[in-house]
């Protein structure tokens, strides 16, 4: 994923956490405002619960796996929160999962 396609700032995040829509599936809590931006922006957030760092790696890996090779546009900068339950899903299962959460949201 492109540097340009990531939101870093944490005033930034707390303010999309904070005003934005909030979507709460199996294995996500989403976050999304309005961006002025021609793409989305995206902010990956995994806990420490969920395990030592190459399991939240390898999780951030697959989410951004997911969100470049399904590019929407939507205008938007979302703020996605892995749950627990990601663990024991396997990737077609978080595909298909985000996916559908990312079009619904835009509704």
């Amino acid at each position: 994923m492109n540097k340009e396609f990531i939101v870093r700032k944490s005033e930034e995040i707390s303010h999309i956490v904070k005003t934005g829509k909030k979507r709460v599936s199996k294995f996500y809590i989403i976050y999304n405002i309005e961006s002025e931006f021609v793409f989305n922006k995206y902010c990956i957030s995994v806990s420490k619960h969920l395990g030592r760092a190459n399991v939240r790696n390898r999780l951030k890996r697959q989410i951004k796996d997911i969100l470049m090779k399904n590019k929407m546009e939507f205008h938007r900068k979302y703020v996605i929160i892995l749950r627990k339950d990601v663990l024991t899903a396997s990737y077609n299962e978080l595909k298909e999962v985000l996916l559908k959460e990312i079009k619904e949201t835009n509704k």
